[in-house]
C-alpha cells in the first residue's frame, strides 16, 4: 500500500499520546482503512467524523443517564459477531487451538480482555517451546510472553 508508513506512524503517535494522557489507546489506522474501503478518500470524511464526534460530545451527559443494562443487548450482538470468527481457528493443532481457547476463557473468567490476552500469549509461547516448534515463534511474541509472565508473577 502506498503511504502506509505515514499512516502507521500517525497511528503509533496517536496511540502513544493517548496512553500518555491516561486515555484508552487511540487506533486510527483501522478506522481510516474502513473509511477508505467505504469510499471516503478525502479529508472531508475525517472532518465530517470529527464534527459528528463533537456533536455527540454535547449529548454525552444525557446519554450517561441510560442504565448499563439497557445497552446489554447491543453488547451481546457485538459479542456474537466476534464469536463468529472462532471457526477460523485451527483447533486440530493444539499449539494454536489451546492458546485461543485460553484467551477466550480467561477473557470471560477474569472479565478482562487484557488478562485473556496475557494467558493466551503465555500459553502460546509455552506450547510452541515445549512441543519443539520454537522456529514458529517470532522473537517479539517471545519477549511479550516473557513480559506477561513477569507481570503475572509480580502481580
Amino acid at each position: 500500500m502506498p503511504h502506509i508508513k505515514g499512516a502507521l506512524f500517525a497511528d503509533a503517535c496517536a496511540t502513544t499520546i493517548g496512553a500518555t494522557l491516561g486515555t484508552s489507546t487511540v487506533t486510527t489506522f483501522v478506522e481510516s482503512a474502513s473509511g477508505v474501503s467505504d469510499g471516503g478518500r478525502t479529508g472531508m470524511t475525517a472532518f465530517t467524523t470529527g464534527v459528528l464526534f463533537l456533536i455527540a460530545l454535547l449529548f454525552s451527559p444525557i446519554l450517561t443517564t441510560i442504565p448499563s443494562f439497557a445497552t446489554t443487548p447491543a453488547l451481546v450482538v457485538v459479542g456474537l459477531f466476534m464469536v463468529e470468527n472462532i471457526r477460523e481457528i485451527d483447533f486440530s493443532d493444539y499449539t494454536e487451538g489451546f492458546p485461543a481457547f485460553m484467551t477466550i476463557l480467561m477473557m470471560v473468567v477474569a472479565y478482562s480482555i487484557s488478562e485473556g490476552l496475557v494467558f493466551g500469549v503465555i500459553s502460546y509461547v509455552l506450547l510452541k517451546l515445549l512441543s519443539g516448534r520454537q522456529k514458529e515463534l517470532n522473537p517479539v511474541i517471545v519477549i511479550i510472553g516473557i513480559l506477561f509472565f513477569i507481570k503475572l508473577i509480580l502481580g
